[in-house]
């Protein structure tokens, strides 16, 4: 039910998207609150590179079969925001430790808690819906004034002393966090992480704690090269100016890194690391492409035998990903760089498209 204190209006503005390109700003009707749900007023939302890919058109393949459209329109985009806590039904204070003005933030997938994957723990990977904020017409996004998290969402609560630019952060911080975990990083390790966007940036921050020998960061911008230096790389190397793979190899003796994790969504950046690592080495794959990438194959087996892991979402990472940026351990007042009003949506996109003046930009309802 509604706190008798918050006086809700009846209608908001909107983000809709219809198709490739068909973006609107509509008056929608607020959204209501049932047993275990959550409404809060949005306060900020990201655009990730994954939505640009929508916006312009671009498929994107989940799970097993390629669904062209990339989502299902109407739908209100937008998976990373931090909101401000207006109304909760019955059942969601005690469930999620949630009061009314409380800062909440809401797993990017909504899991359905009954297939196989979700019984086992492994909700990020829900084979039922796979409900992610923005792409399902169940799980409307974050780009509107208001946003209803359902039942079976996985709801915590986003600490005060969080600036709005750390609190949109968490999200693609989280998802960061977990493709270092899937790169199993050893002390002494050389690690690699290809592409310096906001996620690639948080890949570099978190990997430093897990204290390798050599944290080399690599990409096209130098700008983001300077804000990999303060998440903690000890090197840093632009494709363009140098050999990348000559220069990985002569710092470890001609054998290659020991870790690679793929974050730039160029498909060249995979074969480069194919080269770029050891045999026996570890190939992280986080990035949502426009298109196919193909590679030899033989490198991954016959050559190098190595091990290729996949990464999706921030399973389990949102409160290390908090607890990260409490202790001022990523920049992200450097990473998200840009923020526009809900009504220039089309110039955010743009710039997220262009994806040379900015890293991360937010939208404020």
């Amino acid at each position: 039910m509604t706190a008798p204190h918050v006086d809700l209006p009846k209608t908001m503005r909107s983000v809709i998207c219809y198709g490739p390109e068909d973006y609107r700003l509509e008056e929608i009707p607020v959204p209501t609150v049932n047993p275990g749900e959550v409404l809060v007023r949005i306060l900020g939302a990201g655009i990730c590179a994954s939505d640009a890919k929508c916006y312009s058109g671009a498929p994107l393949f989940w799970g097993d079969e390629d669904r062209p459209g990339y989502c299902q329109p109407p739908i209100t985009p937008g998976h990373e925001f931090v909101g401000e806590v207006v109304a909760l039904g019955e059942g969601a204070a005690e469930k999620y430790g949630l009061e009314i003005g409380n800062l909440a933030i809401s797993e990017q997938i909504v899991p359905c808690w009954d297939c196989r994957f979700c019984r086992r723990g492994q909700y990020w990977m829900c084979d039922n819906k796979h409900d992610v904020y923005g792409f399902r017409q169940r799980t409307p996004g974050a780009m509107a004034e208001y946003m209803r998290f359902p039942a079976d969402a996985i709801n915590y609560r986003v600490p005060d002393s969080l600036t709005l630019r750390q609190a949109v952060y968490i999200e693609p911080l989280a998802c960061a966090i977990h493709a270092v975990q899937r790169g199993e990083i050893e002390f002494g390790d050389t690690v690699v992480i290809s592409g310096c966007g906001s996620l690639g940036l948080g890949m570099v921050a978190a990997a430093r704690l897990k204290n390798p020998g050599l944290l080399i960061a690599l990409d096209l911008v130098p700008s983001r090269l300077e804000i990999a230096k303060k998440c903690g790389a000890d090197l840093v190397l632009n494709p363009l100016e140098v050999d990348v793979v000559d220069e990985v190899r002569a710092l470890t003796d001609g054998y290659g890194c020991d870790v690679y994790i793929e974050a730039t969504g160029h498909p060249k950046s995979v074969p480069q690391g194919l080269h770029m690592i050891r045999r026996l080495g570890t190939f992280v794959e986080f990035s949502v492409f426009g298109e196919p990438v193909t590679v030899d194959w033989t490198i991954i087996g016959d050559t190098k035998e190595l091990n290729i892991h996949g990464a999706h979402l921030g399973p389990y990472c949102y409160p290390p990903a908090m607890e990260m940026l409490l202790k001022g351990q990523v920049p992200a007042d450097d990473i998200v760089t840009h923020a526009f009003p809900l009504e220039q949506f089309a110039e955010a996109f743009q710039l997220v498209h262009d994806s040379t003046d900015s890293i991360k930009v937010m939208l404020i309802p």
